[in-house]
């Protein structure tokens, strides 16, 4: 079973990190992509603080896989080596270059033609949250005993959402919550969602990023549950363990943060 895991990673201190990445129980490749980024450099850290991604590859056994690897590298370029611009703005600027790389390889490579990816990356600075968006991987916070989706679904049943066919909670168990009206990759151009302000995280806020392998088998309740009870680490495996029982239908991957005493950057 292909499992990718990162625990307590070696991060500056103010937060905890885990990650996780699992085939599923039905897929042959596992087309979902994540990253954690933060720069070496005391000052430029200052600045950039630190940003995570998770990516959910479409398009076939390697378009997929390909259109998930150039976002996440794409965004994490652009944010990281750009020294001037607020960080929402660059966020931006990483999203756009993604779906045009994508574009462009599948422009070279007639095999890749259709592929794209959803994404969510989350930047956090001085105990502020930056976030853009497209697709239907989620970004959570839990605080306190409330568990909060910071991001909408981009899917033909999160319009049915919006304009009051059905509820979010029928939205959970559409048959249909899984096609896409926006990926990076996909149409002349792309309009991520993102933050219009920045969020002020406190001490014991926990950021969940996930695909919807995981948001897919599990309620929010039980995401919010595993999170709150375990350190990150630990709620990874339980959460992505709790998806494969549910049968596992799609590649599984979250990345969970928690916020800690001085969580200055």
């Amino acid at each position: 079973m292909p499992v990718k895991m990162q625990g307590e990673k070696p991060v500056r201190s103010g937060i905890e990190l885990a990650s996780l990445s699992d085939l599923g129980c039905q897929r042959e490749n596992n087309e979902d992509r994540y990253s954690y980024w933060e720069a070496e450099s005391d000052e430029v850290f200052r600045t950039r603080g630190r940003l995570a991604i998770v990516a959910d590859g479409m398009g076939g056994y390697e378009g997929g896989q390909e259109a998930s690897r150039i976002a996440v590298e794409a965004i994490e370029e652009v944010y990281s080596s750009t020294l001037d611009g607020d960080p929402q703005s660059l966020l931006v600027a990483g999203f756009r270059a993604a779906h045009e790389r994508i574009q462009e390889l599948a422009r070279e490579d007639s095999s890749l033609h259709g592929m794209g990816t959803t994404c969510t990356a989350v930047v956090l600075l001085r105990r502020r949250l930056y976030y853009a968006h497209v697709g239907d991987s989620r970004l959570y916070l839990v605080r306190g005993g409330d568990i909060t989706r910071l991001t909408r679904d981009h899917s033909y049943v999160g319009r049915l959402v919006e304009s009051g066919v059905i509820s979010s909670q029928e939205a959970e168990i559409h048959p249909q919550r899984h096609i896409l009206t926006a990926a990076l990759g996909a149409g002349a151009e792309v309009s991520p969602d993102a933050s219009e302000e920045p969020l002020s995280l406190e001490t014991g806020d926990v950021l969940v990023l996930c695909t919807d392998g995981l948001w897919g088998q599990l309620t929010e309740q039980e995401i919010q549950d595993a999170v709150t009870a375990h350190p990150p680490a630990r709620a990874c495996r339980e959460l992505v363990q709790l998806a494969r029982k549910r049968g596992g239908p799609d590649n599984i991957t979250l990345q969970v943060i928690r916020i800690n005493g001085d969580a200055a950057s």
